[in-house]
């Protein structure tokens, strides 16, 4: 059979099992059994034993439920609405105002949780009911938050992160602090848009509450000191050298058990809501990776990465014109897959193509972790959407339509990102050269 036959038929094999609703990290080992079986000289039943046990014991994944259960315990905690009472002083003055808690609360949670889903469930609920309250308008607290809300994507630790420095095999270490300029962009993109919206509306921005003088401000942020703390803790010990991201992880962990504990929110309950909830994700989460680790295997018996990255290269694309291929791609993908599963589904084909092109894997990870936060507020399978879906009780199609306008500013941070590498390359190559 050609490339062309096998590709179809392993596709459709993948549409059809995940439409009966199998799981799909049981999709992906079964497609690639199929594969291996029908294509390939090598057994089976063998070769998914070795990979898949090679897959879940990477030392390197262990920061992955670290970083989850941290997340989980520091969801359980009052870390929100002291965020809120520290944050809301300061963005009083800005056009837009308490909107810009929004952006705010999600960057500073994105740098403790490393989900896009727990960062708008959290920062939603801290949100959401307060700007409503006061008379902020609907449409732009629910679009600015789903937009802020993927910062959780790519401020670390982020999860994804650590799931494509596994399967691409670069060091997560180096894609966190790779993070941290993008997201720092990103967040900026969402706030000034939020500037610009009120200077156009100032009818529809309420009133500034009482003025506080700048001790008083002061005062109030104190609220945000454990979370502060704990973000230097977190990224320091990654940046300095002192510890790797799975050595990170577990500071974090002890870190968050101790604010939990010091704000009264840490009992016998709360602990194992936590644990379950952890292990729950990360279970489902190491399902997925076994299944493409397995995937992956198989399609490179068959030949099938390298021979569509023969093909790609015989196109004569521009890096470009690579790019911007890529990008549609996953936006499409992400239509109909959560961003894990894009990631671990798709790297086995997609980088020896990246590596033939000369792309840096560094910088291709943060825009891999960019078009992956755009497809999160992409329906009909947007994470974001759902979460935002069940905290408002509003239609999907209205959420997506009011989020519209932060995937534009999306599109905005992947080209200027194109334009100006330096902004994802540039501070993991000073910590290389240090």
């Amino acid at each position: 059979m050609s490339d062309l036959a096998i590709t179809g038929l392993l596709i459709a094999s993948l549409f059809l099992i995940l439409a009966s609703g199998v799981w799909i990290g049981l999709t992906l080992s079964g497609v690639a059994w199929i594969g291996m079986q029908l294509f390939s000289s090598r057994p089976a039943g063998d070769a998914m034993a070795v990979t898949i046990w090679g897959s879940s014991s990477s030392w390197t994944l262990t920061a992955l439920p670290l970083f989850i259960w941290m997340g989980e315990i520091l969801f359980r905690t009052r870390l929100s609405q002291d965020m809120f009472r520290g944050l809301a002083p300061w963005v009083q003055s800005l056009p837009g105002r308490l909107l810009h808690t929004n952006v705010v609360g999600c960057t500073i949670f994105a740098a403790v949780s490393g989900s896009s889903a727990a960062t708008c469930a959290t920062i939603g609920k801290m949100t959401l009911p307060e700007l409503t309250r006061r008379g902020y308008p609907a449409h732009m607290v629910v679009g600015t938050l789903a937009g802020a809300s993927t910062l959780g994507l790519l401020i670390p630790p982020s999860i994804i992160m650590i799931v494509y420095g596994v399967t691409a095999e670069v060091s997560i270490s180096q894609l966190f602090i790779a993070g941290v300029l993008p997201g720092v962009l990103l967040a900026a993109l969402f706030s000034g848009y939020i500037m610009l919206w009120a200077l156009r509306h100032p009818d529809q921005v309420p009133q500034a509450e009482n003025r506080m003088s700048f001790m008083q401000k002061l005062s109030e942020s104190r609220a945000l000191i454990p979370v502060v703390l704990l973000i230097a803790a977190v990224l320091g010990s990654i940046y300095t050298g002192l510890a790797t991201a799975t050595e990170a992880a577990a500071v974090g962990v002890v870190g968050s058990l101790v604010l939990s504990a010091v704000q009264g929110s840490l009992n016998w309950g709360s602990f194992r809501e936590s644990l379950m909830g952890a292990t729950r994700l990360y279970c489902m989460i190491a399902l997925i990776l076994a299944g493409a680790a397995f995937l992956t295997l198989s399609m490179g018996y068959i030949g099938l990465p390298r021979h569509l990255a023969e093909w790609i290269a015989s196109l004569g694309l521009t890096r470009a014109q690579l790019i911007a291929a890529l990008a549609v791609f996953y936006i499409v993908l992400g239509c109909f897959l959560d961003g894990i599963s894009m990631v671990v589904l798709t790297m086995g084909v997609v980088m020896p193509t990246v590596q033939a092109a000369g792309i840096d894997p560094i910088w291709f990870g943060i825009f891999v972790v960019l078009v992956v936060e755009m497809a999160q507020i992409t329906p009909p399978v947007g994470f974001n959407l759902f979460v935002l879906q069940g905290m408002t009780g509003r239609h999907l199609p209205w959420i997506a339509k009011v989020t519209l306008p932060m995937f534009l500013l999306m599109c905005v941070a992947v080209t200027l990102i194109y334009l100006f590498p330096g902004i994802a390359t540039w501070l993991p190559q000073q910590m290389t050269v240090r």
